[in-house]
């Protein structure tokens, strides 16, 4: 029933923009180049539907796989801080510098270091969910209630038994709100590796287009990677339900 109401909410959604779309076209009568209609959006969806599918098929094998190493490696540095007082005061610092400078500003050096590829986009998918995934982990796994602690702390558990078998499992919530976060962002890491260098996938589809000047085919590729942006996190999200049910705020 919840999946039925959040499917409803969408779809009024999306009715809603579609009509503010086709009115604004109509009523400021503007040129194609400039805004198409829904209707020559959807003609570009049906009839390039094979050319879609195939960049789709590679921006979101970047998206996939940029996700799960950032999950992975954010996973790994937030145990690793929280295990480890030194490295904290040492990686910590980094962490917050790494922040300061745009991932955007240094796509065209990982595109000169790793290639026009796929590699290139990958990394700059990692860089962009790093962090939210290594901050919102390493917050759960420093907040974990002191009675858990002060329980632990009466049986004697080792660090790594209390880390691994009390901590983790009460910073998950925090690591699903992080990875919520990282499924957002991670399609936006692909595409800007794409229009920097590349000669597949979405994002080279659209600038393409647009240097064509084919801009219902550009709202179409965007349509798509808006489809797979949405499905990625409600699958995610359904995924971290199953997973962690005892967390109230993800019921």
């Amino acid at each position: 029933m919840n999946w039925f109401k959040r499917l409803a909410k969408i779809m009024l959604l999306t009715a809603l923009l579609l009509l503010l779309w086709q009115s604004a076209v109509s009523l400021l009568a503007l040129p194609h180049y400039m805004l198409p209609s829904p209707e020559a959006v959807w003609q570009q969806l049906l009839k390039q539907h094979v050319l879609l599918w195939q960049h789709a098929q590679v921006t979101l094998l970047e998206i996939v796989l940029g996700l799960t190493l950032g999950f992975l490696l954010g996973l790994g540095s937030a145990l690793l801080l929280a295990f480890s007082a030194p490295v904290s005061a040492f990686l910590m610092p980094l962490l917050v510098i790494s922040q300061a400078i745009p991932v955007f500003a240094i796509a065209p050096l990982l595109v000169l270091w790793f290639g026009y590829g796929m590699a290139s986009k990958i990394v700059m998918t990692v860089l962009i969910i790093y962090f939210p995934v290594t901050t919102a982990c390493y917050d759960g796994l420093r907040n974990t209630p002191h009675a858990w602690l002060d329980l632990a702390r009466s049986m004697r558990l080792t660090p790594a038994t209390l880390l691994f078998k009390v901590r983790l499992p009460a910073a998950l919530p925090s690591l699903a709100s992080g990875l919520r976060i990282a499924a957002s962002v991670a399609p936006i890491g692909a595409v800007v590796g794409e229009w920097v260098g590349s000669s597949q996938g979405l994002g080279y589809l659209m600038l393409q287009a647009n240097a064509r000047m084919q801009v219902d085919l550009m709202f179409s590729a965007l349509f798509v990677l808006l489809i797979i942006a949405l499905s990625l996190y409600f699958l995610l999200d359904h995924a971290l339900r199953r997973l962690i049910p005892w967390a109230a705020h993800l019921r």
